[in-house]
């Protein structure tokens, strides 16, 4: 008998797949109106200017899933995006959101998940906050101190765990599918790991001693040693643990680490725009908002709006032309209409 249920796609997992960040196309350090283009929560109306519920609708302030989350940038034909995905998820709290794709797997044909998870494990936003901290309270006397030494123990020691939790987590959702009638090969199911959200230390646009330069304008108030670190260390052992993961609990990896490749957060091919943003030459990933623009903490160092879009087509591709283990790798310069899939050995 024919199954006549709708076809759909499936996101679950953290900030970077709900969407937070959704709101911005790209930076701008103009704080008035539609910050240069940059802020889709303008309204123009005197009385309430802006409105993030335009974007992330009842979610603000909580699992902050927006308009153009990840899985809703895949626009497959006949196809329905649902996203299940929670800002400050970690793999042990999956199984509200395991429970909700079992109930989506009855009403619909799942064709695919696409699961993101393991970066709250190992203390990512605590990295990010102290790394900034670190920056921001530069003493002379002292002379720099960056903080990746203390963040890189902190993170072996939680590698393990990641690990085990991200492979339970798997392990939860064949079984959810399972119970729902699901063969085994008759879904895909996606693992994949995260973008670098700055680049390399030589590619910033302004020098470390640029103070002002880092903090006010671009918002990226880091030292180079730790923009080094994050960008060649910290975002590879995530994705490896990541791949790992997949490989050894029936997942397809889609390695995302090179994927914003010069749009990354103050990266010198990027800009922020003078006049309407562009996708091909904004940065893909939200600044640490300290001049302040309405956004919050939880919105910086996330995929905007363009690395949504960015993000959606890794994932479409890999759902139209990979069934191995995929990186996906950004074009300086170009849009996210031109990332482009390698195959990664298993």
């Amino acid at each position: 008998m024919a199954d006549r249920r709708p076809l759909a796609v499936v996101s679950l997992g953290d900030s970077f797949i709900s969407g937070n960040a959704g709101r911005w196309l790209g930076n701008s350090a103009d704080n008035t109106a539609d910050r240069r283009g940059t802020d889709r929560a303008y309204t123009g109306s005197p009385a309430a200017p802006y409105d993030p519920s335009l974007i992330y609708a009842d979610t603000v302030g909580g699992c902050w899933r927006s308009d153009v989350a990840e899985i809703t940038q895949v626009r497959l034909p006949g196809v329905t995006p649902v996203n299940l995905a929670c800002s400050g998820i970690t793999s042990a709290g999956m199984q509200a959101q395991i429970l909700q794709l079992a109930q989506v797997a009855r009403t619909h044909r799942v064709l695919a998940i696409a699961v993101s998870v393991g970066g709250n494990d190992v203390g990512f936003a605590g990295i990010v906050t102290d790394c900034v901290i670190a920056y921001l309270t530069f003493d002379p006397e002292v002379g720099p101190l960056p903080c990746h030494p203390a963040k890189q123990a902190a993170v072996e020691q939680r590698l393990a765990d990641m690990r085990a939790g991200v492979g339970r987590a798997i392990d939860d959702v064949h079984a959810a599918m399972a119970t729902a009638g699901y063969r085994a090969g008759s879904y895909r199911l996606i693992l994949q790991s995260y973008p670098a959200p700055m680049p390399r230390a030589a590619d910033m646009r302004y020098p470390e001693s640029d103070r002002d330069g880092r903090t006010s304008v671009a918002g990226c108030p880091f030292y180079d040693a730790d923009v080094e670190w994050g960008h060649t260390r910290l975002v590879a052992q995530l994705a490896d643990t990541l791949h790992a993961v997949a490989v050894a609990h029936r997942a397809q990896f889609l390695d995302l680490r090179d994927a914003f490749r010069g749009h990354e957060l103050c990266h010198s091919a990027a800009r922020q725009p003078q006049t309407a943003p562009e996708a091909a030459t904004s940065e893909w990933i939200r600044w640490i908002d300290l001049p302040g623009q309405g956004s919050t903490l939880a919105e910086s160092m996330h995929p905007n709006a363009y690395g949504q879009e960015a993000l959606g087509r890794c994932l479409r591709l890999t759902l139209l032309l990979a069934f191995g283990h995929v990186s996906c790798h950004g074009v300086p310069g170009q849009p996210p209409s031109r990332v482009f899939l390698r195959r990664v050995r298993a």
